[in-house]
């Protein structure tokens, strides 16, 4: 194409386009947030089931008997 046949590029066009790209944008931005809960939430599932493991544990301790079997 030649500079002749070029179409030209108005006002319009362009705002026409960054309209629709910051619509993209805002899409994308939505997808994230929701996925960011999900993540959060399952980083507190994961911090909590650790927590109760190990309270149990301490619990379980504390608890039992120690047994010691001595040979004769």
């Amino acid at each position: 194409m030649t500079t002749a046949e070029a179409p030209h590029i108005t006002r319009d066009d362009i705002e026409t386009k960054l309209r629709q790209l910051k619509g993209d944008a805002e899409d994308l931005a939505g997808g994230v947030q929701k996925s960011n809960g999900i993540v959060i939430a399952a980083v507190g599932a994961v911090v909590l089931l650790a927590l109760a493991y190990f309270l149990g544990r301490r619990k379980g301790k504390k608890r039992s008997a120690f047994v010691e079997i001595r040979r004769l």
